[in-house]
């Protein structure tokens, strides 16, 4: 029947060879290998007992044993007939050998160990499909088979002459009698083994009545491998702490050399050490014997140095003296110049009570002459009486002989109009298309009597500025505060106004023209007028 692969194997006792054989068991057929083996005379099952006989009480076995006879059941059971397979062993036929043998190892060797049937099919199938590979040396071949009584055989030879009948050669004590030839007797000899292992294996197998010597020998080998690993293992370790020894006793002797190096190079310096001693040393003993001389020159020279500094002392105390003495005069001069100056002070304010007493005298004066001739009462101004029409000037001279002088710089621009009652008359067009040559005229005239309102708010200048008024078409620009705007009427142009302005005004008041008209300029100046071209007092106005 079919076992999956997880089924645990049987235990090793299952069917002993006492007990009774399973139907498809290969001693109960009379085509089993193992009735094949027995004589045509003789019963199939007395080979089955002779064999099982012989068989009975294997030695204990060592695990590398049972492994080697697990894998010599298994390979034979995967190519055994299903008949001669045992019914427990079925289900491991299916195994891979690897599989096989490690999972059906112990149920193999059992069923070797009680089933002498199952133990002559696997010799049968290796003696026939693996000829000579577990064949026993010839000289140990004859000593392989036993008797059904469990004898060794006789060594090959003539027939012997057996207690039942006569034996075939080489079938030994037993031969064809009524007892039969057993399992063992007959069956084929196996390939002969390499090693003890196999060797023991194959006297397991054929029941060889040295099989316990064979088994004992096996594991004696065994016992002698694991001796040889150890000592493979020991000397492994001797080889290498030996060879540990060696590199340390190298390193040893590096270590040595190294340190000679070293000693001999603490040496050297130890020799330049005491060189530069001895050197600084004896650079010492002349250090001190110079120490010495020095100190002796240097008592010498304090020797001389306190007569010296007992001189200076001296002098310096005289000078002292003289100084204090000096100091004495200087504090007597201090006292009498401060009380010069005092003095000079007291007299200084006399002079001032006295001259302020003569300035209130002359201003009562003026004042009171003021009221009684009625000077002062806010008249108009000479340019106030001049209208935008021109008089012709009879004269082509200067007045009183006194012309203007022209300023051309901002310093003596200052000074003018830092004059008192000076007054200022601007050439309104001529100024302001040099200075904003881009705005319409309205905007030029706007800007420039601002600009002109400001500067006479700094200087407290009079400032008339003259427009020609023909092409005014708006109502005329009203002045700002101090400055007086005049446009010239129609017919009369804004110079005829500049000239009767300078007419106007009484000799000795300082009058400045603005313009770069030379014409204008020539004019006022012989009036005693100073011109200022129109670049410059723009140059004041952005400042």
């Amino acid at each position: 029947m079919a076992h999956n692969d997880g089924e645990q194997p049987e235990p090793a006792g299952c069917g002993g060879p006492s007990g009774p054989e399973p139907a498809d068991s290969p001693g109960a057929g009379s085509d089993s290998p193992a009735s094949r083996g027995a004589g045509s005379d003789t019963p199939a099952g007395h080979g089955a007992s002779g064999a099982s006989g012989s068989a009975a009480g294997w030695p204990p076995l060592t695990a590398p044993l049972r492994s080697r006879l697990a894998e010599i059941a298994g390979t034979a059971l995967a190519g055994m007939p299903a008949a001669d397979v045992p019914g427990p062993l079925r289900r491991f036929a299916r195994f891979t050998p690897a599989k096989r043998a490690r999972l059906g190892g112990q149920a193999l060797v059992a069923r070797l160990e009680q089933d002498a049937a199952f133990r002559a099919a696997v010799v049968a199938w290796w003696a026939e499909n693996r000829a000579g590979e577990l064949e026993l040396p010839p000289e140990e071949a004859g000593a392989g088979h036993a008797a059904p009584g469990g004898e060794p055989a006789a060594p090959g030879g003539p027939a012997g002459n057996g207690p039942v009948g006569n034996g075939a050669p080489g079938n030994g004590a037993a031969g064809n009698g009524a007892a039969g030839n057993g399992a063992t007797g007959n069956a084929p000899p196996l390939p002969a083994p390499v090693d003890k292992l196999d060797a023991a294996a194959v006297a397991l197998l054929t029941g060889d009545p040295l099989a316990a010597r064979r088994v004992a020998e096996a594991e004696q080998t065994g016992d002698l491998s694991s001796l040889r690993a150890e000592r493979d293992e020991a000397i492994a370790k001797v080889d290498k702490v030996t060879a540990e020894l060696e590199r340390a006793q190298a390193e040893l002797v590096e270590e040595r050399e190294r340190a000679r190096s070293v000693v001999a190079e603490q040496q050297a310096e130890y020799q330049q050490m005491r060189r530069r001693v001895s050197e600084q040393g004896a650079r010492l003993r002349t250090a001190l014997d110079t120490r010495a001389e020095l100190e002796t020159e240097v008592a010498a020279l304090r020797a001389g140095a306190d007569e010296r500094l007992a001189a200076a002392r001296a002098d310096a105390e005289r000078e002292r003296e003289r100084a204090d003495a000096e100091r004495r005069r200087a504090d007597a001069a201090a006292r009498e110049v401060a009380a010069a100056r005092q003095a000079a002070r007291e007299a200084r304010r006399g002079d001032e009570v006295r001259l302020e007493l003569l300035l209130d005298t002359v201003g009562g004066a003026i004042a009171g002459l003021r009221r009684e001739l009625d000077v002062g009462a806010g008249g108009p101004r000479p340019a106030d009486l001049v209208a935008g029409t021109a008089t012709a000037d009879p004269t082509g001279g200067a007045v009183n002989g006194r012309a203007g002088l022209p300023v051309d710089g901002l310093a003596a621009l200052d000074t003018l109009l830092a004059m008192p009652s000076v007054h200022v008359i601007v050439d309104g067009y001529n100024v302001s298309k040099t200075g904003y040559p881009d705005l319409p005229l309205a905007d030029q005239r706007t800007r420039l009597v601002g600009q002109l309102g400001a500067l006479g708010a700094r200087t407290g200048a009079e400032i008339t500025v003259v427009f020609d008024g023909a092409a005014v078409s708006a109502a005329p620009l009203r002045g700002g505060r101090g400055v007086r705007v005049l446009f010239s009427e129609a017919g009369v142009i804004a110079d005829d106004v500049i000239r009767d302005l300078v007419a106007a005004e009484p000799l000795g008041r300082p009058l400045l023209v603005a313009t770069s008209d030379q014409e204008v300029v020539r004019s006022v100046r012989r009036r005693g007028a100073h011109s200022v071209p129109s670049t410059v007092l723009l140059r004041r106005l952005r400042g």
